[in-house]
């Protein structure tokens, strides 16, 4: 399903992760497949509160501790600098579909990165 919403289809998600040679792309790639599936299930489901954006984004969430371990495989880790980036995505993602109430703690509460 393409993203219809115009701010995230033009959105470098993990960019700043693309650049930090600590990161391999290839899970990069992975990291930036969630936020891209996070976004089509907000529009295919259309949640209609926080709550309900919040079961999403924990799905995702939980996809991203299972991450962790391919960063570590590869030499890297989600640290604290590419914690706050993907964090960002979240709110970005979260604001772009018009959840500006969204609490930044809440979209990713269940990680353990």
């Amino acid at each position: 399903m393409p993203i219809t919403n115009q701010q995230v289809a033009g959105h470098a998600f993990l960019r700043q992760m693309y650049d930090d040679l600590h990161f391999p792309d290839h899970v990069v790639d992975r990291g930036k497949a969630i936020l891209l599936r996070l976004c089509e299930r907000i529009e295919a489901e259309r949640p209609s509160d926080l709550e309900s954006l919040y079961a999403l984004t924990q799905a995702a969430t939980e996809e991203f501790n299972l991450l962790d371990s391919e960063f570590m495989a590869a030499g890297s880790e989600i640290e604290t600098v590419a914690r706050e980036w993907i964090c960002d995505e979240f709110c970005f993602v979260a604001s772009a579909y018009e959840f500006t109430e969204a609490d930044a703690e809440e979209l990713t509460a269940g990680r353990d990165w």
